[in-house]
């Protein structure tokens, strides 16, 4: 590790030097005065002094060093009473002294973290974040004790292989608000950034936007924004929470007597355009007879989504606090608040359901029919996104774009490890990269079937829900068929940067199929060829 000097720390070093150089020139001058010989004794004996300090120096490193081989001797017995679960093979190359003294050191850790939890009378704050940090700490030890155990762990997603169990959430952990809505308020959700997987995270942070307000969400029409009823369920939000918190637009519109108005425009962002939302988009909302009072207007003098600030919620409340009935805020997909509470499983607000953006139930049982079909319980699924990803990689640094070759031996390698059976293929990937990648994931000498879901065939039945609901042939059902059969996977392999693999991620963190071998495609490595810019 790096030592950081500041430039106080050398000027206090210059100030202790200049005089003790000034002391030897005026001794250099008279070296036959009196006060200079009581300076040379004082030299002699300061020398001695040194040595005799040097080898209480060497005497104290020595005996350092034969306790630390005391220690380290005596470590294992330590470690067996602390963790019995463990079997050493002293043999063995996979036990790493360094991994054990982490154990070690985390363990004491963790019994120091849970002693303070238990005693604290600070803020709630305090201890939710100490509470995170013992969870934190239970996952480094488990990821760090998977290599020296014996036998199976009962909850694993791939039975006897323990390497890719799933991880514990830790739900009993969980910091969140209530959202219980005055029914004359409302909260109208702008979301206009990307594609449906920007959209979906957006709405999940206007909803807590609302539980903060205290007001009923508004889920735009589809003539203004996607058409969201066909892919996660509404109503369902409303039974999760126990109560009516989200309207439709169209329900919206009875309540308003056909006259809807947005009473206040707020936008979160200033920058690069105000509200992120564009004329056309304004226009749109007067086609829809919505009606828009006032200006656009900010609560801030300056938020870029480029540089989001981070705000708190009582910032929130405070910036976006109004009488109004009705209330729109701009598109929030790129707000930077609380952190910890929105990423938590299950999100920042309370509920008696997993998460409360899932797919639909058509598509659910779909994908279920479909694991059925082709892949069986033990799947890794690939989210392999190249189509128009090369530029956006190559822009970042390190790039996320991998030449086939390489990204196939980074998937061979988690199927080695995961011990999957068949990989799921969710990619806008051309046939010609798909079939050069099929041809390179071998392991063992044998080729891993790649799946992809097949066109439609009236012969196979997995599909045949949506075909009924006239939900087929629609991009955005297709694509959240996809997420869905993702989350469902033993273990996922995820495309660095891409909304659909975090959307991916959310669903499997909130359903709990989270594995310990989830991971970004070839994580850690860089590609081993990059183009030019252009």
């Amino acid at each position: 590790m790096e030592r950081n000097f500041s430039s106080d720390d050398e000027e206090e070093d210059e100030q202790h030097l200049i005089p003790q150089n000034e002391t030897r020139n005026r001794h250099r001058q008279d070296p036959l005065s009196s006060s200079s010989a009581f300076q040379i004794e004082d030299m002699i004996l300061s020398r001695r002094k040194i040595s005799l300090n040097k080898r209480y120096i060497v005497a104290a490193v020595v005996s350092l060093a034969i306790s630390i081989a005391l220690i380290f001797f005596l470590f294992t017995d330590d470690l067996r009473q602390l963790f019995p679960s463990v079997k050493l093979d002293p043999l063995s190359s996979r036990v790493k002294e360094s991994e054990l003294r982490a154990l070690y050191l985390l363990r004491q850790q963790h019994l120091a973290l849970l002693s303070l939890s238990n005693r604290t009378n600070s803020s709630q704050d305090l201890k939710f974040a100490v509470s995170k940090q013992i969870s934190l700490n239970n996952e480094i030890q488990e990821a760090l004790l998977s290599p020296h155990r014996t036998g199976n762990y009962s909850g694993s997603v791939l039975g006897p292989y323990d390497g890719c169990r799933k991880v514990d959430q830790k739900l009993s952990d969980r910091k969140t608000i209530e959202w219980k809505p005055r029914p004359d308020k409302f909260l109208f959700a702008i979301c206009l950034s990307g594609q449906m997987s920007n959209h979906l995270i957006c709405l999940e942070k206007h909803m807590f936007f609302a539980a903060l307000l205290d007001r009923v969400l508004v889920i735009p029409s589809s003539k203004f924004d996607y058409q969201y009823d066909r892919v996660i369920d509404i109503e369902r939000i409303n039974t999760c929470l126990g109560r009516n918190v989200i309207v439709s637009f169209d329900q919206f519109i009875k309540v308003k007597k056909n006259h809807p108005r947005i009473d206040r425009f707020i936008c979160y962002f200033s920058s690069p355009q105000l509200c992120y939302v564009d004329d056309e988009h304004l226009k749109k909302l007067k086609g829809l007879g919505v009606s828009i009072e006032g200006k656009l207007e900010s609560p801030w003098s300056e938020e870029d989504i480029k540089k989001p600030s981070k705000r708190t919620v009582d910032e929130v409340r405070r910036s976006f606090k109004s009488d109004d009935d009705v209330i729109a805020i701009g598109d929030v997909f790129y707000a930077d608040m609380e952190q910890d509470w929105v990423m938590q499983p299950g999100g920042p607000i309370n509920h008696k359901c997993k998460t409360l953006i899932e797919p639909s139930k058509l598509i659910l049982l779909t994908a279920q029919r479909f694991i059925q079909t082709f892949l069986g319980n033990n799947f890794i699924a690939l989210h392999f996104r190249r189509h128009g990803f090369l530029k956006f990689c190559n822009a970042k640094a390190p790039s996320c774009f991998y030449p086939i070759p390489q990204a196939a031996e980074c998937i061979a390698r988690m199927v080695e490890r995961s011990n999957g059976a068949v990989i799921y293929l969710s990619t806008d990937a051309a046939e010609s990269e798909t079939s050069l990648l099929q041809s390179l994931v071998v392991v063992d000498g044998n080729i891993v079937p790649l799946v992809k879901r097949p066109p439609r065939n009236s012969a196979e039945k997995w599909d045949a829900l949506l075909y009924r609901h006239d939900i087929e042939d629609d991009s955005q059902v297709d694509a959240m068929l996809d997420k869905t059969i993702c989350a469902m996977s033993s273990v996922f392999i995820g495309a660095s940067g891409s909304t659909f693999t975090e959307d991916i991620l959310r669903l499997r963190k909130d359903w709990g199929t989270s594995s310990m071998c989830d991971e970004y495609l070839c994580r850690g490595e860089e590609p081993n060829f990059i183009a030019e810019d252009e």
